[in-house]
């Protein structure tokens, strides 16, 4: 959503130069709710946040791709035609607040909190490069996943979403409050 939403806008009906004043909203959008995230991670948590965000961006990646597999396909053109153009807008925007408020910055939070001393510095590097793979894997896959269908395409990311819900349901402990010392005990 991030990396193709001017293609993703010009689909749902808006014009070239409408999606890209779109797609620059959606990033003031997403830098106010990671503030909101910063503001919120030592109050609420960093396991229920991240619970949250995992629900909605499952939900929000699965009405992506119900709502396009609407769509109208002649060729490489793709359009959404109402009622399932403003429900991919709402659901791409939902994602955009959802990420940002959850797992875009906390992830960053977590690992700097989930690992052992003794090995901190050398795990952060690894985590990050993984951090930067994945990004690349999401980046390079979305042209060819969505060549087979943008169904397929948000389809595939909405179960990754949900694979996110599992792992940190049954992984990730709670870090709020806690100490770097008392991680040790908490790595997963």
């Amino acid at each position: 959503i991030f990396y193709y939403s001017t293609t993703l806008w010009r689909t749902v009906g808006f014009q070239e130069s409408d999606a890209l004043t779109i797609t620059v909203i959606t990033s003031v959008t997403n830098i106010a709710v990671t503030i909101l995230a910063i503001l919120l991670v030592d109050k609420v948590g960093r396991r229920p946040m991240l619970l949250v965000g995992s629900i909605v961006m499952t939900l929000s990646l699965g009405m992506m791709a119900l709502a396009f597999s609407f769509a109208d396909v002649s060729g490489s053109d793709i359009t959404l035609s109402a009622p399932w153009s403003p429900v991919a807008l709402v659901s791409a925007n939902l994602f955009v607040v959802a990420f940002g408020a959850t797992w875009g910055p906390l992830v960053w939070v977590l690992l700097g909190e989930m690992f052992p001393n003794r090995i901190r510095a050398g795990a952060l590097a690894v985590a990050a490069a993984a951090q930067w793979v994945a990004n690349f894997f999401i980046f390079t896959t979305f042209p060819t996943f969505s060549s087979i269908s943008l169904t397929f395409a948000y389809g595939f990311y909405a179960a990754c979403a949900l694979l996110s819900l599992v792992f940190v349901f049954f992984r990730v402990p709670e870090t709020k409050g806690k100490e770097l010392e008392e991680m040790e005990d908490l790595s997963v």
